[in-house]
C-alpha cells in the first residue's frame, strides 16, 4: 500500500489535505477535488490561540497518525525554523500556489515532528 497526500488550497490561503491511498485520487481532476473539500466545515471551528504565545495561529494540524501531537504554525514562535519560516512566508503571499504546498508541508512537518522527538523514517 502507498500513500501519498494530496492538497486543495483554497482562495483565502487555507487548504485541506485527503491521503491519496495507492494512487486512489490520481484520476480526479483539481476542480471535481476542489468539490469534495473535506474541510469546508473550517468555518464553525473556533479559532485556536497558539499553546506557545496564546496568538494567532496560521495553522494547526493533527500530525502524523499514531502520533497524537497537534502541530502548530505560529508566525511569532517559528519564524526561526527553516522549514516553518519558508512555510510562513509561502502562506503569507498573496501570489502562493499550491505546486510547492506538499514540500513545504512535509518538511514543516519534518522539522515540528523533530522538535517534539520524532524521527521521519524514509
Amino acid at each position: 500500500m502507498s500513500l501519498t497526500w494530496r492538497y486543495h488550497l483554497r482562495p483565502d490561503g487555507s487548504f485541506s489535505g485527503s491521503a491519496n491511498i495507492d494512487g486512489a485520487l490520481d484520476s480526479v481532476t483539481h476542480e471535481q477535488f476542489a468539490r469534495m473539500d473535506l474541510g469546508r466545515d473550517r468555518e464553525e471551528q473556533p479559532k485556536r490561540p497558539c499553546s506557545r504565545c496564546t496568538g494567532d495561529l496560521l495553522l494547526h494540524w493533527h500530525g502524523p497518525l499514531i502520533t497524537g501531537e497537534w502541530m502548530e504554525l505560529c508566525p511569532a514562535c517559528d519564524a526561526d525554523r527553516p522549514a516553518a519560516r519558508a512555510f510562513i512566508r509561502w502562506y503569507l503571499a498573496p501570489q502562493r500556489t499550491a505546486e510547492k504546498l506538499p514540500q513545504l508541508f512535509e518538511d514543516w512537518e519534518t522539522e515540528t515532528m523533530q522538535a517534539k522527538g520524532w524521527v521521519r523514517i524514509p
